[in-house]
């Protein structure tokens, strides 16, 4: 298997203007160099929005296009968190979306909604747990509060004894406040699913908390391979060698010892 070049850019949103948010995000994505995914942060073009009735945009909306935009122009996926209205149903999500060169948008809808915060009045829970292959990685999409239920992060083996995905992606919006718990929770899902992971954190500050980022690039043994500077604006590109992986999986199978089912019949492999 080749390897994956994978790009986190930590950003700092300026409450409610997509417009800014949006021109910032293309220029940082104008310093990335060759990459095969872009990863940016929860509800980039807005900062988290707990109330999104004052004018967060539709789905595919402004962000979106930006998203697709960047993916052409860098052939590259680029993956975000933005705060929609999903007029099919009349109800307000927060869309992760994965968006491939060609125009192709797969997204993920945030499960474990942030009660603490009141996401859970206005926002709709997605139930679909999603995986999405792309230049030979399987990659699972996650959000913020996800993290800390690691059920719903749990790679199961299929039925051809393969892992279910490869590299997990966290994008955040988590406070400065609760960051001890973002480091730890993140350590612990790359360890226990053998896998990598890529946490996109925001900095900066919003009307109810300041964020300091802590973005980075784990490997399956919990290793460091990549940080973003602290409370800065930030682009780090990481090389994951898929090979490597596979070789530490089949080494070290724990994986195989895992409680309950152990295909695609898992409750949330749908």
């Amino acid at each position: 298997m080749s390897d994956f070049r994978l790009t986190i850019i930590q950003t700092d949103p300026a409450w409610m203007d997509v417009g800014t948010n949006n021109c910032n995000v293309r220029d940082l994505c104008r310093e990335v160099g060759e990459t095969d995914l872009i990863v940016l942060p929860e509800m980039f073009s807005t900062g988290f929005v707990t109330d999104p009735t004052g004018g967060v945009e539709p789905d595919g909306g402004k962000s979106l296009a930006l998203m697709k935009e960047i993916a052409s122009a860098k052939d590259a996926a680029v993956a975000g968190s933005v705060a929609v209205e999903d007029t099919a149903t009349g109800t307000f999500r927060n869309r992760f979306y994965f968006v491939t060169p060609g125009g192709g948008v797969r997204f993920y809808d945030k499960h474990h909604l942030f009660t603490y915060s009141g996401e859970h009045h206005r926002y709709t829970a997605g139930q679909q747990r999603v995986v999405v292959p792309w230049r030979g990685v399987r990659i699972l999409l996650q959000v913020c509060y996800d993290l800390r239920f690691p059920v719903f992060s749990r790679n199961c083996l299929l039925k051809d004894g393969t892992a279910d995905y490869d590299l997990a992606l966290y994008v955040a919006s988590w406070p400065e406040s609760r960051i001890g718990a973002w480091d730890a929770l993140l350590k612990a899902r790359a360890i226990e699913n053998q896998c990598y992971l890529a946490a996109v954190n925001r900095v900066g500050e919003d009307p109810g908390n300041r964020y300091s980022g802590h973005s980075q690039i784990l490997g399956p043994k919990g290793e460091t391979l990549a940080v973003c500077r602290e409370s800065e604006v930030s682009v780090v590109t990481q090389t994951l060698s898929m090979d490597d992986l596979l070789a530490f999986r089949s080494k070290f199978p724990v994986l195989a010892d895992a409680d309950g089912p152990q295909d695609d019949s898992d409750v949330y492999l749908k």
